[in-house]
This record gives structure tokens, sequence and C-alpha cells, in this order.
């Protein structure tokens, strides 16, 4: 990344933020720059309000955690170290953690309740937290994937279809579906890694 793209030229024009690739986001966050905040919320809210609300399966809860994570990373981005990690994983441990919080404080809910009513069959099994936040990355992540890969693995894993059934349908030879298949798992991999280590 080109430091000088990240500071204001001679006459004060602002960074175009709209435009930065994630690695500048995360230098211009833990600088402190709020444009950049901005943007960074703009684009990754929506991701950590989906893992909350998943997790929680409460609209009210998942904007509230939303809106934590990330009061929460701008008082901290002093603490923040790129070079440690995407900033869209620092911001997704950051939700785990509030989650996690959020799980205990309606566990002692749910205990006074029981205590209450004298009653033990109130009880919730969710999706582990891990596996949420990692079906809802690799969705995302395989959105992003250009033509034909993600609509392989679309056709793959979300429509059951088979290699065969996917090459007639896309009109490819199936030698180059299973490469496509096998370079965007691997893609996918390598993000995932990036994003919830």
């Amino acid at each position: 990344v080109d430091d000088a793209r990240l500071e204001p030229d001679a006459v004060g024009e602002h960074i175009d933020w709209h435009a930065a690739t994630e690695a500048e986001l995360s230098m211009g966050f833990a600088r402190g720059d709020e444009a950049c905040l901005q943007e960074v919320f703009g684009r990754l809210s929506p991701l950590i309000y989906t893992i909350a609300y998943r997790a929680l399966d409460n609209s009210s809860d998942g904007e509230e955690i939303t809106q934590d994570v990330f009061v929460s990373a701008w008082r901290a981005r002093d603490s923040y170290q790129a070079e440690k990690g995407s900033l869209s994983g620092w911001l997704i441990g950051i939700t785990r953690h509030r989650i996690a919080d959020r799980q205990r404080a309606r566990g002692r809910d749910l205990r006074l309740v029981q205590a209450v009513t004298n009653t033990t069959d109130v009880h919730v099994q969710p999706e582990t937290l891990s596996t949420l936040v990692d079906r809802i990355v690799l969705t995302e992540e395989i959105g992003r994937l250009p033509h034909p890969r993600g609509s392989i693995l679309q056709l793959a894993f979300w429509e059951g279809r088979s290699y065969p059934q996917i090459a007639e349908q896309l009109d490819l030879p199936i030698g180059t579906v299973k490469s496509h298949a096998r370079r965007a798992l691997l893609h996918l991999r390598t993000r995932l890694a990036e994003v919830t280590s």
C-alpha cells in the first residue's frame, strides 16, 4: 500500500475512502480518520449485524451489538495491528466477544426465569457461533466471486448440483468446472482464515 495515497494533498483534499482497498482502510482507521470510519461502517456493518442477529435471533440485539462493536473498535483503534490480521477479522473478533457477553446475560436471565417458574424445559440449542460466523462469511465471499466461479459454487453447494450438471447448465467443459471450483475453494479457505483468525 502506498502511504502517500492516504495523506491529504497540499491543498487539503480529503482521501476518497470509498475507493480504498481494505488494507488502505485498515491504515486510515488505525490513524483515526473519521471519514475512513464512516466508510468502514458502511462496508462492514451489514456483516457485523448479520452475525449478531443470526446468533441472537433478535434485531434489537443485532443493532445494539453492531453499534457497540464499532464504538469499541474506534476507542481501541490504537491496539489494532494490521500486520496481525484484517480489519474485518478484528471487528468480527470483537463481535464474537459481544455476542458471548449477551448470551451469558441471557443465560443468567433464563436461570432466573427457571428458578421463578420452577421449570427446566426451556432450552435453546443455537448454531455454534464459530460455525455461524464461518457460514455467513463464506456466503458473502461466494457472492463476491467472479463468474463462473461464484456460480459454480452456488450451484454445487446451495443447489446440490453435480459437476456434470453444472457443466451442462453453464455450457462449460467439466474439466473447466472442476478447475474453477478447486481454485475458488482455495481462495475461500484463505479468505476464511484471514477474516475469522
